[in-house]
């Protein structure tokens, strides 16, 4: 077993953490998580209302007598959704674990904290992890530019994002982006985090609630097939290269705006590739990690087997490289 600050800290046994991912962190995957020891999320905006987020939130209890958590992801909108009625539900479920992403968790902290609910801040660069530090977070999750979804503007990859963070970061770090094997972990625990986040890889599961078309696209797919979208308009994306992206890309680079693009990024359409499985139905989010991903375990299957691996990466093979 591999104990590290995060797990101490948010009560889990492996230090490995399921991404909270938009149309995919439901209750199914989120409890197969948790069976496997280590923390699955639910993600709030999936669901339509924060009425729908309880109605999640039970059936994930119906799955699990472990613990999991939510992810509440904050961006700026013009209309944005109740994130005060989406706070409370997860208040009133008993959740003990929330993951924020997006924005400044300030507002957020207190009702969290004066119910008892550990925060875990997703970060993309080391100045934004030291603030939610002094803020009082009580964990980090820093994301690296292979990431799927929004890494940022820095483009600084995890093998310096991660190490630069830990030289400031004193509380639990879990290391996000690229990682979906054994070899991650160990490496991420070497360059001074305390576990891993994994979304790509989780998509790529047996419970994921995705069609089977996209985890197998996946398989095939290799650490090339990704588009950065959004670029120009410094709202960086990372999702599968497709006849769509490949278009937001180019109407982009020729001086387009968002409103050009609106049309082919919109959620009602990516939701549609992950529930039909036409991969060209709109854009959808993975990361570089699409080239390590070889297969499609149970959540329980390939956390145990990254634990088992990992283990033995550091107590025998890097065990007999010192001499």
């Amino acid at each position: 077993m591999i104990t590290t600050r995060f797990t101490e800290t948010f009560g889990v046994t492996h230090p490995i953490v399921q991404g909270g991912m938009q149309w995919v962190g439901r209750a199914e995957l989120a409890a197969a998580v948790a069976n496997s020891g280590a923390l699955g999320l639910i993600t709030a905006l999936t669901q339509p209302t924060p009425g729908h987020l309880a109605d999640e939130i039970a059936r994930a209890r119906d799955l699990t007598d472990k613990p999991f958590g939510v992810n509440l992801t904050i961006l700026p909108s013009i209309n944005p959704p109740p994130y005060e009625e989406y706070r409370q539900v997860i208040v009133d479920a008993g959740i003990k674990i929330v993951e924020t992403a997006g924005a400044n968790p300030a507002p957020h902290l207190p009702i969290f904290h004066d119910n008892g609910i550990k925060v875990l801040h997703k970060c993309t660069s080391v100045r934004h992890a030291v603030k939610a530090q002094d803020l009082g977070v009580d964990g980090i999750s820093i994301d690296g530019f292979e990431c799927a979804g929004h890494p940022g503007e820095d483009d600084i990859p995890g093998l310096v994002l991660i190490p630069a963070a830990a030289k400031q970061i004193e509380i639990p770090m879990i290391a996000s982006g690229g990682f979906a094997d054994a070899r991650g972990l160990v490496a991420a625990l070497a360059l001074g985090a305390d576990g891993i986040n994994m979304g790509s890889r989780f998509m790529c599961t047996v419970e994921s609630p995705i069609h089977q078309n996209v985890k197998e696209a996946i398989v095939a797919g290799d650490e090339r097939g990704t588009e950065l979208i959004f670029r120009t308009l410094r709202n960086t994306g990372r999702v599968a290269s497709n006849t769509i992206s490949r278009e937001v890309v180019e109407i982009l680079d020729s001086g387009g705006q968002f409103e050009d693009i609106a049309h082919l990024v919109a959620g009602k359409r990516g939701v549609k590739v992950y529930e039909t499985g036409d991969l060209e139905a709109g854009i959808w989010w993975i990361g570089t990690a699409m080239g390590l991903i070889d297969d499609i375990p149970t959540c329980a299957a390939l956390v145990s087997r990254i634990v088992a691996e990992a283990e033995e990466l550091i107590g025998r093979r890097l065990a007999k490289a010192i001499a």
